[in-house]
């Protein structure tokens, strides 16, 4: 996955989000503990870090601290989404395929930070829809991708999206479970060492 595939979620987020500017950002946004508007100040914030992680290299970069302010206006979060997205699609384009960057659940290349911004956007903007009492389907193939990208275990049986809200733990897939504990795989695929999140 590359810098247009975060354009392209980003896009989707945003043009949900900025048709709903008048509703009730108060609101939970689907099973999470957090309004909409935490929930999108959330995947701003995660952006301009993912942007910073894959600049600085494998090491934490525990120096920097970024705040994206939850209580300002909805056009101003939605542009704080827009920014991140910006940030980190320009952070990708300018790294070599080679380059690493530091993540809880592994080193990942560029492919894996823009699989899991597609990922924060997409299921973020799903939660957020759900709080605003709106519908959200992302692009399927674009839903394939992050789901063959962060979830090499996912089953390839079932629709792309409601397999991607599985793999985050949102809801379960035909007769699986919804998960209570899921992960990504960030690292490059090749690294994967063939378990599942709930594999000892």
């Amino acid at each position: 996955m590359r810098s247009d595939d975060v354009r392209t979620a980003a896009a989707a987020c945003t043009g949900l989000l900025g048709g709903a500017l008048q509703r009730d950002w108060s609101a939970r946004a689907g099973t999470l503990d957090m309004t909409v508007s935490e929930v999108v100040a959330h995947v701003a914030r995660v952006l301009h870090f993912y942007a910073v992680d894959l600049a600085g290299g494998p090491a934490e970069v525990d120096a920097v601290e970024l705040r994206v302010h939850a209580d300002r206006p909805p056009p101003t979060l939605v542009a704080a989404v827009r920014t991140g997205a910006f940030v980190l699609a320009a952070t990708i384009d300018a790294c070599g395929d080679d380059v690493r960057g530091f993540h809880p659940d592994g080193v990942a290349d560029p492919s894996g930070f823009a699989a899991m911004a597609c990922d924060e956007l997409l299921v973020h903007t799903d939660d957020a829809a759900r709080g605003l009492g709106l519908a959200f389907e992302p692009d399927a193939h674009l839903a394939a991708h992050v789901v063959r990208r962060l979830f090499p275990w996912a089953p390839h049986d079932e629709r792309s999206w409601p397999t991607l809200r599985w793999a985050n733990g949102r809801a379960p897939l035909g007769a699986r479970p919804r998960l209570e504990n899921w992960r990504w795989h960030c690292a490059p695929l090749e690294e994967w060492d063939g378990n599942g999140p709930t594999t000892p």
